[in-house]
């Protein structure tokens, strides 16, 4: 069997100070997922105001201490761990992927294939958005912020995840409040 990327989220009670629980927190959780990828990883977490991240190639004991895990101090986070299937092994591709747009932050970390990304992108870049990578989880990103400026956070996921053609799961945080984590398979339609 061949395993394909990790996600986890993670999101501290509403009476709990922001800390680098999280981060340590998400880091074990990575360092159980890494059999599923061992390209790169990424961990961000959300202080409220800000999004900080760490990311690397290789594997999650190699890319992260203690130190730079103290560093990220946060409520919330979003953490993950790659084997590539879409995009080549390079840092531009390792998540999660973070996009500041007017209403905030989205942070998405993706494990899975969809199958319309090359015409959800093209139609992305008509419209003049800018992509950093070539992977797919970055196409999400910028359809769910689209769907943001116009549409509350959940109203806003479910449109992006109908125009998904796939099977996949995702984590998602937008500004460091609601984590989503679903699996979905749907097929195109005839």
């Amino acid at each position: 069997m061949k395993e394909e990327c990790g996600v986890a989220g993670i999101i501290l009670p509403d009476d709990r100070p922001a800390s680098n629980a999280v981060a340590f927190k998400l880091y074990y959780a990575l360092y159980a997922l890494q059999h599923r990828g061992q390209e790169s990883t990424g961990i961000m977490v959300h202080n409220g105001s800000c999004p900080l991240s760490i990311k690397g190639m290789g594997l999650v004991p190699d890319v992260y201490n203690k130190d730079s895990l103290g560093r990220l101090v946060g409520n919330a986070g979003v953490g993950h761990v790659r084997y590539s299937t879409t995009g080549g092994s390079k840092i531009e591709n390792c998540q999660p992927f973070i996009l500041n747009f007017k209403g905030g932050t989205v942070a998405i970390a993706h494990n899975g294939n969809l199958v319309n990304a090359r015409e959800l992108k093209d139609e992305l870049e008509n419209e003049g958005r800018i992509f950093i990578s070539d992977s797919d989880t970055e196409v999400i990103g910028h359809l769910l912020v689209k769907e943001l400026i116009k549409h509350e956070p959940i109203e806003s996921i479910r449109t992006v995840m109908r125009k998904l053609v796939g099977s996949y799961s995702l984590v998602i945080f937008i500004n460091g409040v609601i984590s989503v984590s679903y699996t979905h398979l749907r097929a195109h339609e005839t």
